[in-house]
């Protein structure tokens, strides 16, 4: 057999060096895993605690002094598994943007958003998957000001408006909220409906059986109302 055929091969400088830097990385990865593995879940939190992150998120977007600006971070973590501390009923308008209210990054939040911010059956199954697989602690139902799609259900109502395709399915499920709301004769029935209709959305998911109404009863999850202003990007309670 030839010398040749037991020589190592030589390593340069550059390549050592590269290894080192390879070997360190890989080590450094290793590491990060075990300890993300290790810690405890972000959700992994009580309702109230959920809410307090919520609000304080908030309070920083209205002061635009939001801490959340790089949201690729953490984007290789996420692919194996999300902890959503928060669910969010939003309304689909395009004004309203939950991760950025609440200043929020990818993977904090579980958004449910539809016209009107009311509670269907596709609505509550989203909301029962992230309650019972994900363990989400806190459920928000989320209105705002001058909300199109209960201004909507008040011209139908007031004016008998007919709307085309499948929007008066739409108008049915507000259409109750303000109702209610008219019926107290306020000064300002949009603003009476939109705050009747986050209501009667938290009352709907705290009683949903058999999921909801179980984790609810128990402590487990909180379902609360809130309602975003469109002029100054402040949540308040409902």
């Amino acid at each position: 057999m030839c010398d040749d055929c037991f020589r190592m091969p030589r390593l340069s400088r550059r390549s050592l060096l590269w290894g080192g830097a390879a070997f360190a990385g890989a080590a450094t990865l290793s590491l990060r895993n075990v300890s993300a593995q290790s810690a405890a879940p972000q959700n992994a939190i009580s309702p109230d605690e959920a809410l307090k992150r919520l609000m304080d998120g908030n309070a920083r977007y209205a002061a635009n002094t939001s801490a959340n600006k790089d949201y690729s971070a953490g984007r290789a973590a996420r692919v194996s598994a999300q902890y959503p501390f928060a669910a969010i009923l939003s309304c689909a308008d395009s004004r309203v943007a939950p991760e950025l209210a609440f200043d929020q990054a990818p993977g904090d939040l579980f958004v449910v958003r539809v016209a009107g911010n009311f509670v269907n059956d596709d609505g509550l199954a989203s909301l029962e998957y992230t309650v019972k697989f994900l363990n989400t602690p806190l459920i928000m139902v989320l209105g705002h000001s001058n909300c199109g799609a209960v201004s909507a259900a008040i011209k139908v109502l007031k004016d008998k408006v007919t709307l085309p395709g499948h929007l008066p399915q739409l108008i049915r499920e507000i259409k109750p909220a303000v109702e209610a709301a008219k019926a107290r004769k306020p000064d300002d029935l949009l603003e009476a409906a939109i705050v009747e209709n986050i209501r009667r959305g938290v009352r709907r998911l705290e009683t949903a059986r058999p999921v909801l109404s179980s984790f609810v009863q128990s402590g487990k999850v909180k379902v609360v109302g809130a309602s975003y202003d469109l002029a100054t990007g402040k949540i308040a309670p409902v």
